[in-house]
């Protein structure tokens, strides 16, 4: 079998990553992204950290399912598609 060098290799197969995985990337993009904004404005630490939580509690459903229909639509592209 030879393989064609302009042509990028297949990813694995794999599974959405868990719904923790996703809280907390989303709670740290949350709180860095909000972080210095509320430190202008003089709100402690913690209730940025708090507004983070939540708010990466609510995000994480949603990015996880994203995730799920994205590796879906690779799956179902199959090799040699544009969404490789």
């Amino acid at each position: 079998m030879q393989v064609d060098p302009q042509s990028p290799a297949e990813l694995p197969p794999r599974e959405a990553r868990s719904l923790f995985v996703h809280f907390a990337v989303d709670t740290a993009v949350i709180f860095l992204a909000v972080v210095l904004v509320l430190f202008f404005l003089d709100v402690s630490i913690w209730v940025v950290a708090i507004i983070a939580v939540i708010l990466g509690a609510a995000a994480a459903p949603f990015t996880r399912r994203a995730e799920e229909r994205g590796l879906a639509q690779r799956y179902a592209a199959g090799p040699g598609s544009p969404i490789d």
